[in-house]
């Protein structure tokens, strides 16, 4: 397991495609000032030991000297110990729509765009709960299983598209049961599940299974998104719009927020409905309803004493800029005998 502790000094290697640009012009410039001087034939004779591969090689060198001091700069360090700790947390599960529906944009910039919002938002606020995270459309599947790692949470979900699920639909109930999995520490007495959709198209029967789901003691809390005014659905090919989604008799699809359905299962599961169009005011409720839930003790097993490496790529990175500057641009004779690069 590593760590960085300077992510922005990853910006800096941007210098790197800068000095091969600059390099290439530079080899242009001089070939082209060359030609006006003399006749390539005559500049051999003139310049024999000009090398033509040995900029190449110093720029690779230099560039990979960058490189590693960036690096080392960044400070990775490698966790050497996996121990155990107890941390208190409760644990949660996302159930997010990614049905075609929700890629509406009645609410800014579409609604799973926003429910993507208002999720990442939430687990910002967590401290030592754990977090799973699953989508559904006509049937679910588990993006990520529930764990402490909430900066994996946080990049799986950035993931999450309706190509992942190819059968379209609302399969809520197939997601409240692939939800009840999730939960593995039956001693953990709050657990709660987040169900963020826009209610439409679903298979019926939701209320039900939410209600076995509370009997097992998952609290379950609906988020809408969407307006009831309803929207048109974009079909999109690279980003670029091709036209609306369609119904079989070829009648412009128009979805709106089924806040009855969501309202159905919240209640039946013990928990409330939320309207998720405003993030902050939506953010502030979940975190209300987790910082008042009692926490429960468990034990996770995580990496401990992370140790600096950086010294290892201040060391490479040193060794390839001093070989980069003791390099002259002639040839060098045994590689001239060996003629690797078809030098004359």
């Amino acid at each position: 397991m590593y760590q960085i502790d300077e992510h922005n000094y990853f910006y800096l290697l941007l210098l790197i495609p800068v000095l091969v640009l600059v390099f290439l012009y530079v080899s242009w410039w001089k070939k082209k000032v060359r030609k006006q001087f003399a006749e390539p034939e005559l500049l051999e004779k003139l310049i024999p030991e000009k090398s033509t591969f040995k900029p190449i090689i110093k720029l690779v060198f230099l560039s990979l000297g960058i490189l590693f001091l960036v690096i080392a700069l960044a400070n990775p360090k490698m966790g050497i110990k996996l121990k155990t700790i107890k941390r208190q947390g409760v644990d949660i599960v996302f159930a997010l729509d990614v049905s075609k529906s929700m890629l509406a944009e009645d609410i800014a910039p579409n609604r799973l765009e926003k429910s993507k919002q208002l999720i990442n938002k939430v687990i910002d606020k967590l401290g030592s709960d754990r977090v799973g995270v699953i989508v559904y459309a006509g049937s679910a599947y588990p993006l990520l299983p529930i764990t402490t790692d909430l900066a994996s949470a946080k990049m799986f979900l950035q993931m999450a598209n309706p190509e992942m699920v190819s059968d379209q639909g609302t399969a809520m109930n197939e997601a409240l049961s692939k939800a009840m999995t999730y939960f593995d520490n039956d001693e953990q007495t709050n657990r709660f599940l987040f169900i963020v959709s826009d209610g439409e198209d679903h298979e019926g029967n939701s209320d039900q299974v939410a209600q076995q789901a509370a009997e097992n003691g998952v609290r379950i809390f609906t988020v809408g998104v969407g307006s009831d005014k309803g929207s048109t659905i974009p079909i999109k090919q690279n980003g670029i719009f091709v036209e609306y989604k369609k119904d079989q008799n070829g009648e412009v699809v128009i979805t709106k927020l089924n806040e009855t359905i969501l309202n159905q299962i919240a209640s039946e599961g013990n928990g409330n409905y939320i309207l998720g169009n405003n993030t902050n005011e939506t953010v502030d409720e979940i975190e209300n309803i987790i910082s008042n839930a009692e926490k429960k003790e468990f034990e996770t097993k995580e990496f401990s004493d992370f140790k600096d490496q950086f010294q290892w790529f201040i060391g490479f990175g040193l060794l390839f800029l001093i070989v980069e500057t003791l390099m002259f641009d002639k040839k060098t004779k045994w590689i001239q005998k060996l003629n690797l690069f078809n030098e004359k």
